[in-house]
């Protein structure tokens, strides 16, 4: 009897841990890396470059990927954290693409594509009072 009442409450602690490590991987990586963006580092100019984008446009992903960071981590806010969610999908498809396409790095596929599933588990998991009113996804801890 005890242990069908524990388990609830573990799945529930395993499903926040998991949540928050993903979250925080991906908030790292919009912040780190959009400053890069801004700042113009040159090992990210240089891959840009060589994916044939222009140098601009890393400024834009900069800001929107610093933006995306600043919104996961504040409270409240839930359709705006399904655009920072899709954002960086879209940031990482796209990079994810773009690589394969040039066949540039092609080692960078795997990285991008466990950024993609961090920011899959980390919107999957998020709690209720992150999600939007009549959002669709609900998984749910059973017991």
């Amino acid at each position: 009897m005890t242990t069908q009442i524990m388990e609830p409450a573990r799945a529930l602690r395993v499903r926040r841990i998991l949540y928050r490590t993903a979250t925080a991987a991906v908030v790292a990586e919009a912040a780190v890396g959009g400053w890069w963006d801004i700042a113009r580092v040159s090992y990210v100019r240089d891959i840009v470059v060589h994916l044939g984008y222009p140098t601009y446009l890393l400024v834009i992903l900069g800001v929107w990927k610093m933006l995306a960071a600043i919104v996961l981590v504040l409270p409240g806010w839930p359709l705006v954290k399904e655009w920072a969610y899709a954002g960086t999908v879209f940031v990482y498809t796209g990079a994810i693409a773009s690589h394969l396409t040039v066949r540039y790095d092609r080692w960078e596929v795997a990285l991008l594509s466990a950024l993609v599933l961090l920011t899959v588990v980390s919107w999957a998991l998020r709690p209720p009072d992150r999600r939007p009113a009549g959002s669709g996804c609900r998984i749910t801890a059973r017991p």
